[in-house]
């Protein structure tokens, strides 16, 4: 295959995720948390970096927009762990712990707390969240734009 093939097959991927994360937000209603919306800033990344290395094939383009999609994989990763509580997740976006809160302590928690908690799984299918779709997806598209670069013309 060419860069151009393996170039156009990665920004579908790209905007294959993100037009999935938006049908699950805006038509299904599952709210993202902050580590959702994080995931997605590599995609845009990877949209606009590898729409410039078509109009301008670049080896240095690719490897950006590898990056990119790869960096929504890492974030996939780190989500993943808080979801599956195997490490803490930020303070801003894990649900408060009221143990050992008076009420009005714990009322107080409550309020502040994030809308979308992301130590919480919201969707699952076949036992893997989409954080974990998520990092298996970006680890593929990143890699189609390794092999964009290492392609002919």
């Amino acid at each position: 295959m060419t860069r151009r093939t393996y170039t156009l097959l990665a920004l579908a991927g790209s905007a294959g995720l993100l037009l999935g994360a938006l049908y699950f937000q805006f038509v299904q209603g599952l709210l993202p948390c902050q580590l959702c919306y994080w995931q997605r800033y590599g995609h845009f990344g990877a949209l606009v970096i590898g729409g410039i290395a078509l109009a301008l094939p670049n080896r240095i383009l690719l490897a950006l927009g590898a990056l990119s999609a790869l960096s929504s994989s890492v974030i996939g990763i780190f989500h993943s762990g808080v979801e599956r509580q195997w490490w803490e997740g930020l303070k801003s976006c894990s649900a408060p712990s009221l143990e050992g809160l008076s009420p009005e302590e714990a009322m107080e928690a409550i309020m502040n707390a994030p809308m979308v908690p992301c130590d919480q799984i919201p969707w699952e299918m076949f036992g893997l969240s989409m954080a974990n779709y998520n990092v298996v997806a970006s680890a593929v598209i990143a890699a189609l734009f390794v092999m964009a670069m290492r392609a002919p013309r």
